[in-house]
């Protein structure tokens, strides 16, 4: 049974969680050309795609951390440092998403909606919008990336698949 919690919780990360992460972070550029362009549809509707991405994936990613702790309570890891460290860097990521990540697309979008450019005097400062998503997006994803090595390296294992 371990096994396919295992399977379960590794597979949900890679196709839940991977796309949120590639969407976050490309969406930055993509809404710098769209406000760059913002007569383009072409260029306008990436940004739109995007959002609804990371929106959505975000949702089924709750099968991850569902997974992930299913996984440690089987293998009777739930109290080991590296998990803890895993779990609380996990809800960080996911409160970012939530809290910073999905609003700050939908400000940008609104933006966009708006016919708002970088270009427009007296408007809203639609670059320092798309820096402060590109920024959010990285943290996001050094965040999984850490949460990644540290549910590969595991300190204290005694599998061997320590560094």
């Amino acid at each position: 049974m371990t096994g396919f919690l295992l399977s379960v919780h590794v597979l949900g990360a890679i196709l839940a969680i991977g796309p949120v992460a590639v969407a976050a972070s490309v969406f930055p550029r993509a809404v710098r050309e769209a406000f760059a362009e913002p007569r383009e549809p072409r260029k306008t509707a990436l940004p739109v795609v995007l959002h609804r991405i990371v929106r959505v994936y975000a949702v089924v990613g709750i099968v991850v951390p569902v997974f992930g702790f299913a996984t440690g309570a089987s293998l009777g890891v739930l109290a080991d440092p590296w998990l803890i460290a895993s779990i609380v860097l996990t809800a960080g990521a996911a409160a970012m998403l939530v809290a910073l990540v999905l609003p700050g697309q939908r400000r940008a979008l609104a933006l966009l909606g708006d016919g708002h450019n970088a270009n427009d005097a007296g408007t809203v400062d639609a670059p320092a919008v798309v820096r402060r998503l590109g920024m959010q997006a990285g943290v996001f994803n050094l965040l999984w990336a850490i949460v990644v090595v540290l549910m590969i390296y595991r300190p204290g294992s005694t599998t061997g698949a320590g560094l």
